[in-house]
């Protein structure tokens, strides 16, 4: 096992795009005018790039979201149990929502992602990954009141419940795809070295990526077309399989690409990537593998059937990886397709572009946008679909050119 700081977690997710996007259908989210940014008039070409802080004071930050459609604000999840409201570069008095008492907070365990429905405008409904006070992982709907800057506590329906071995690896994010479902990612159950062998095994929600339609069913349906939804023995909602600890993972709304930041154990980080056209199933090789070095057993590891991360990186680098976000913002045209990702321990800011399935165009930012970073929990975007960087001590930047 890798043991790691207390306050250790590995984090990034985003949200709606605009101009430029296709989704398929159902549409995902509005897009603002053509042409139109709030941030300002497109720049052309590739500008340079630097951050712009927007706010400090949370308490320990781990994702940033905005609802579909809305330019006035942004939400901030803290750790321990709150969302915050950020609206014109101020966090807002009273928390969107606090749910502190019913949640364990700590190391690699809180309130630790948020969706909302791509839908939300019309029906306020949105969606927490939180560990509760035994350490157990919920997905749960809740929806707002009549205030809109006020979430209504009392209306949380349960979806999903994930008993948790062990205090890490509860992977944590959540996001709404271009098909319109819901996904959620759960990491292996924790200690070190898989000691369960969840990653592998199809009839555990641990160490996977799910896949739930929660429009219909009740509490949920599971979409016809999941790879594994008649497979014996299977649990039906998995999308995706061995995976370590996905803490976060977004999705290109452009393309529909699914870009997920995998935790390694004691060597490699490692991004991978579900391309659309693939229509789910991979399997990412945790604990056979870790990135694209053989784990179990160490060496002459079976790779057949695996999908190899597009990019990784060792732990001379970093010990973390921040999984981020693909650009399609309206600000900066040029940097359409740029995945951006960190590291929670080294803060560095780097990128690359997917082309034909391969990280291309790989670049270091981090003497640009790492200014002021010290451990990167989250990347998340407005409803423009430009960039914002979250730091777990307290602080949201904003990628500018």
């Amino acid at each position: 096992m890798r043991l790691r700081p207390v306050v250790l977690v590995a984090l990034a997710a985003g949200l709606s795009g605009c101009g430029g996007a296709t989704p398929t259908e159902p549409t995902p989210s509005p897009s603002p005018s053509s042409g139109t940014c709030a941030a300002g008039a497109p720049v052309a070409g590739t500008p340079p790039l630097t951050t712009q802080l927007v706010v400090r004071g949370l308490s320990a930050p781990l994702d940033l979201q905005a609802p579909p459609g809305d330019r006035a604000r942004l939400f901030v999840v803290e750790q321990g149990g709150r969302i915050r409201i950020v609206r014109s570069g101020a966090i807002v008095s009273a928390p969107f929502l606090d749910i502190s008492g019913r949640i364990r907070s700590g190391g690699e365990q809180g309130l630790l992602g948020l969706a909302f429905h791509p839908r939300y405008a019309e029906n306020g409904r949105f969606y927490l990954n939180y560990t509760d006070r035994q350490g157990d992982s919920h997905v749960s709907e809740f929806r707002v009141s009549a205030n809109a800057d006020v979430a209504d506590a009392n209306s949380e329906r349960e979806l999903l419940f994930v008993q948790q071995p062990f205090d890490n690896h509860n992977g944590g994010g959540l996001a709404f795809g271009n098909d319109g479902f819901l996904y959620a990612g759960f990491g292996d159950g924790g200690s070190g070295g898989d000691p369960l062998r969840t990653g592998q095994s199809l009839g555990t929600q641990l160490g996977k990526l799910l896949r739930i339609d929660v429009d219909r069913g009740n509490p949920f349906a599971i979409p016809s077309d999941n790879p594994f939804a008649n497979t014996s023995g299977a649990v039906p909602s998995i999308w995706a399989y061995g995976l370590r600890n996905p803490f976060r993972f977004s999705f290109d709304r452009a393309t529909g690409d699914l870009y997920i930041g995998d935790v390694g154990q004691n060597n490699v980080e490692e991004i991978d990537v579900g391309l659309a056209s693939r229509r789910g199933g991979e399997n990412y090789g945790w604990n056979v593998m870790e990135g694209s070095q053989c784990f179990r057993p160490a060496t002459g590891c079976d790779r057949a059937g695996l999908t190899l991360p597009v990019a990784e990186y060792g732990h001379a680098d970093g010990c973390s990886v921040t999984g981020g976000v693909v650009y399609r913002g309206c600000r900066m045209p040029g940097y359409a397709g740029t995945y951006f990702y960190s590291d929670y321990c080294n803060a560095f800011v780097r990128s690359f572009r997917l082309v034909n399935g391969q990280a291309t165009d790989p670049r270091d930012w981090t003497a640009q946008l790492g200014r002021g970073l010290d451990r990167p929990t989250s990347f998340g975007t407005d409803a423009d679909g430009e960039v914002y960087l979250v730091d777990h001590d307290g602080e949201v930047y904003k990628i500018t050119p």
